[in-house]
């Protein structure tokens, strides 16, 4: 199959070798999300909550250039620098997703590009 490269302005752009995402097929593979400000390419604050929205702000903008909304994601993968910041996590992805839930992992690691708190890479199968 042949891969389709996905780009927006409307989300940060690549701040490495990567693309925003790939589309093969009717799947589409995004690329892990900071909470970076598209315009600047800063972080949107130190606050957690507000980097957890921008991080589902920037990928709502990815699917969207991919043709996808948040009703087609099957998988997000969601990295944080502090798991204590799971339950807010949960607060603000309740904001953007409605049931029946993608699945889900959640782990911490040691570090985030530009330090940041959190970040979300996702999987989504666009309908037919």
């Amino acid at each position: 199959m042949k891969r389709q490269i996905v780009s927006t302005s409307n989300a940060p752009s690549a701040i490495g070798t990567y693309s925003q995402a790939v589309t093969v097929g009717r799947t589409v593979y995004l690329s892990g999300q900071i909470p970076l400000l598209p315009d600047t390419m800063e972080l949107v604050s130190s606050d957690f909550a507000e980097q957890a929205d921008q991080v589902f702000r920037n990928l709502r903008a990815v699917a969207d250039a991919a043709g996808g909304s948040f009703a087609e994601m099957v998988k997000l993968t969601i990295y944080l620098d502090d798991l204590t910041n799971f339950p807010a996590v949960n607060k603000t992805m309740a904001q953007y997703f409605a049931e029946p839930y993608p699945a889900r992992a959640a782990v911490q690691v040691a570090a985030l590009p530009k330090a940041a708190m959190i970040e979300i890479d996702a999987i989504m199968v666009l309908d037919e």
